[in-house]
């Protein structure tokens, strides 16, 4: 077996039109795809191409959500004002804003404790 590439990556939530405001309004990502059928959603986010992609999902019972998963990291535009709106949206903040030498970056929860890694390289 050959892996090409990362398809997604993804995580379960406990309330979809809670996350999906979390995702939207605080995080300003778009839904590339909503799939929502048989009790199970499902909501892609595309992030600066078709192979940059983010899935939020409710329903499927063999998935659950929690805060010992995998760690999603976004690249943003500008770290400062990342910062500063998810103070003003009370985001659960894990590790607080760190100049860690070739990038900043700081370690946030969704609202189910999911952990989502805030991320902004330097330039040379």
């Amino acid at each position: 077996m050959k892996v090409k590439e990362i398809a997604f990556s993804g995580y379960t939530v406990t309330d979809i039109k809670r996350a999906r405001a979390f995702y939207e309004e605080v995080l300003g990502l778009k839904p590339s795809s909503v799939y929502e059928a048989d009790g199970m959603a499902f909501i892609e986010y595309w992030i600066g191409s078709d192979e940059d992609v983010l899935v939020i999902g409710a329903g499927a019972p063999q998935m659950s959500p929690g805060p010992n998963g995998a760690i999603v990291t976004l690249e943003v535009e500008n770290f400062d004002e990342a910062v500063e709106t998810l103070t003003k949206n009370k985001v659960e903040v894990i590790m607080p804003p760190q100049d860690a030498g070739p990038c900043h970056m700081m370690l946030i929860g969704d609202p189910d404790g999911n952990r989502i890694m805030i991320h902004k390289r330097k330039k040379d």
